[in-house]
């Protein structure tokens, strides 16, 4: 599908399954869209639901979940318990070898706690990248963002035309649901639970980057703790301005093996790129 058309086709989406339930917006996605919708998941409680329903309506439905490198033990036996319990295939993806490697070997291999932008930059290289990457063979793609999860997701609809990643169709099912809902869902029908949550974890990470929440501490305070504010995002759903995570990724770019313009003008002259020259790892 071209991105006109799946613009166009999301646009009517939306004003079509306006007020419908998640069941059903997963079933127009698998009915619509084949092997061209995913589900990405993490297997938070949001998209173990969103991974449920969607098998309900297509047995078959792709499943896509990013391995950063630093994730708990405990995703891993998640992952497994899927694949075991509901006999799917869960495709993994990963990050550019190449891009981690020059990455933290400028900025070390915990960056993420010293600056903002450089813990932008490890989400950019291990999470957005993978993802941007897999999504470029796809036409529709579903997440478990919920409006009351933080303010910059308090506007996400249930069908969104995703700009970001060519206009592709977004599914947000469970973007008016409560937590409480949530739960009682994942209760109610007996899905996989992350072991995490039962020491205190309400969003779960990175293994480095995700800790127990205390009594009193909202939901999220438990994601880059150590950050001021309390709308922290990793870069997949929402972006964050910052200049100085500009400027590190451009110049982690040229770590990598040049910018595109680079490599255009390396073909343009009709030379070879160096060894190891690649475009930026997952576009």
């Amino acid at each position: 599908m071209t991105e006109p058309d799946a613009a166009a086709e999301a646009r009517a989406a939306a004003d079509r399954l306006a007020g419908a339930s998640a069941a059903d917006v997963l079933a127009w996605a698998t009915a619509t869209f084949g092997d061209r919708f995913a589900v990405v998941t993490a297997f938070q409680a949001e998209g173990m639901v969103v991974l449920d329903l969607a098998r309900r309506a297509d047995p078959a439905v792709r499943v896509l979940t990013i391995d950063t490198g630093r994730l708990p033990q405990e995703t891993y036996d998640v992952i497994e318990t899927v694949r075991a319990r509901w006999g799917m295939t869960v495709e993994v993806l990963a990050p550019d070898t190449r891009a981690v490697e020059a990455m933290t070997s400028r900025h070390g291999p915990n960056l993420f706690r010293r600056d903002q932008a450089l813990r932008l930059l490890c989400c950019q290289v291990r999470k957005v990248d993978p993802l941007a990457g897999a999504l470029a063979g796809l036409d529709a793609w579903a997440s478990g963002l919920r409006r009351d999860e933080t303010p910059a997701r308090a506007r996400v609809a249930p069908v969104e035309v995703d700009l970001t990643h060519g206009g592709i169709v977004k599914l947000n099912p469970l973007a008016t649901w409560s937590r409480e809902q949530v739960w009682a869902y994942v209760r109610e029908h007996g899905l996989p639970v992350h072991p995490l949550y039962e020491r205190g974890y309400t969003s779960i990470g990175c293994a480095p980057c995700t800790r127990a929440v205390a009594p009193g501490e909202g939901r999220t305070e438990g994601r880059w703790w150590w950050e001021a504010g309390a709308d922290r995002e990793c870069g997949l759903h929402h972006q964050t301005p910052s200049e100085r995570f500009d400027a590190a990724l451009t110049t982690l770019r040229a770590d990598v093996g040049g910018t595109p313009r680079r490599a255009e003008r390396d073909r343009d002259v009709g030379g070879t790129p160096p060894a190891g020259h690649a475009g930026a790892a997952g576009r």
